[in-house]
């Protein structure tokens, strides 16, 4: 079992900040997130659309956040487990046990809950078969495009993340543009850049019509789409990409005795504490009187709860407020000279 101050839930915007705020006051934490990587909503939802409200930065993407946020914490070596969940909290004295579904164990006085609206898990395919090819010739979500080179892909979905990567794909592939409806949900002027290669034979866009059925043995060979009309056709493919959206779940939150509101965790709003004592909740998962759901609210959350993370951490120490400007602690802790 692993021993640290805080546990973490959550790897987006908030939880990342958290891991500075209780950095600078010299707390060691652990972040769980069940995505593959950091920046929780911002990196699942808007990489590349622009960010207006963070203070001081005029525009930036949800993707460039992230990254600024993981070059601020970098002093720190804060341990991540990512496509990790957890499933289970229990007390034990003044401390909580954390375990997640990879059998892994946490012993902290604290858990700071900043799970954005919850867990993030993509809309699946429900035909048959759609489970065995996941990973290989089925993908929910493009993390490396040079995997999709050279290759016939059929892309499912109508709104921005299919048309995005329809686009961004048919540089180098042969691409399949599959949707349910007659109309499109995305961007009209990504809209307009698919239909010009639609003309130029670059995309071929199939509609109104769905899956019905994938064919192959270890990888996908081909599909056949049923339309409205009742008429099927089979089509040669490598790749399928699913863009139906992702379903966002609370999970195993909702079970540990939290006081809810419609699917939102009660905090008080001196140190966003929940009913329990060290566990805390942050970011759009929490409200409150007057909450507002910004990035910058989540920011403030955390760094009045890092502060009763520190007390109880730290008992037998006082808490001392320090300004970031003057104090050679924090600065030493930041790596500063």
């Amino acid at each position: 079992m692993k021993k640290t101050d805080t546990v973490i839930i959550g790897a987006g915007p908030v939880g990342l900040f958290a891991v500075h705020q209780l950095g600078i006051k010299g707390l060691k934490s652990i972040v769980i997130d069940n995505l593959d990587k950091a920046g929780g909503q911002c990196i699942e939802l808007y990489p590349d659309k622009p960010i207006y409200d963070i203070p001081a930065v005029p525009e930036c993407t949800g993707e460039e956040l992230t990254k600024k946020l993981l070059e601020q914490i970098k002093p720190f070596n804060t341990e991540f487990f990512l496509n990790e969940r957890v499933e289970e909290v229990k007390q034990d004295k003044e401390n909580w046990i954390v375990k997640t579904n990879n059998k892994n164990e946490f012993l902290a006085p604290n858990i700071i809950i900043a799970g954005g609206v919850g867990s993030f898990e993509p809309r699946k395919l429900s035909v048959k078969e759609a489970e065995k090819f996941e990973g290989k010739s089925l993908f929910y979500a493009v993390r490396n495009k040079e995997q999709f080179k050279n290759k016939n892909i059929s892309i499912f979905g109508g709104g921005d993340s299919a048309l995005d990567w329809a686009l961004e794909l048919s540089k180098f592939s042969k691409i399949n543009l599959i949707h349910r409806r007659e109309e499109f949900r995305g961007a009209p002027h990504t809209l307009s850049e698919i239909k010009k290669l639609e003309k130029d034979g670059k995309i071929s866009i199939k509609t109104p019509c769905q899956l019905d059925s994938i064919e192959g043995d270890t990888n996908i060979e081909s599909i056949t789409l049923k339309f409205d009309d009742g008429k099927t056709e089979k089509i040669k493919t490598d790749i399928v990409l699913s863009f139906f959206g992702l379903i966002m779940k609370l999970g195993p939150i909702a079970e540990w005795g939290l006081n809810m509101n419609k699917k939102t965790i009660e905090v008080n709003s001196e140190n966003f504490q929940t009913n329990k004592k060290g566990i805390f909740a942050a970011g759009d998962i929490c409200t409150y009187p007057g909450k507002l759901k910004l990035i910058l609210s989540g920011f403030h959350e955390v760094a009045l709860a890092s502060v009763e993370c520190f007390k109880r951490a730290r008992p037998n120490e006082k808490y001392r407020f320090e300004f970031t400007t003057s104090s050679k602690n924090i600065q030493e802790r930041l790596g500063k000279k």
